[in-house]
């Protein structure tokens, strides 16, 4: 550092200064808030997630009981009709084991 001159600073000429200095930061700190705010990220759903989004939507709104499927079922073990294969069933509970 150089000191140049034998005049002591004023006062004001440091505040004045520093008043700079400070804005100028202030203008830099606005600058990159800017730049932060537009390199955020963004999401943009194309039109099959679109309709994906709405497909899940229906699904979530089904009931969880097909009671029309029950129902047939029911009236087929009543009339002695309804038979299943015992050697699939022990294979799909053997696969969830």
């Amino acid at each position: 550092m150089k000191i140049q001159g034998t005049n002591p600073v004023e006062g004001q000429d440091v505040y004045n200064r520093v008043k700079d200095i400070n804005k100028n930061h202030d203008t830099e700190q606005k600058d990159n808030a800017n730049k932060a705010d537009d390199s955020r990220d963004r999401i943009t759903l194309s039109g099959k997630a679109k309709e994906i989004n709405e497909l899940k939507s229906l699904i979530d709104r089904m009931p969880e009981i097909r009671t029309d499927r029950v129902e047939s079922i029911k009236k087929a073990i009543d009339a002695g009709t309804y038979n299943i294969d015992l050697l699939n069933v022990a294979k799909k509970i053997l696969e969830e084991i």
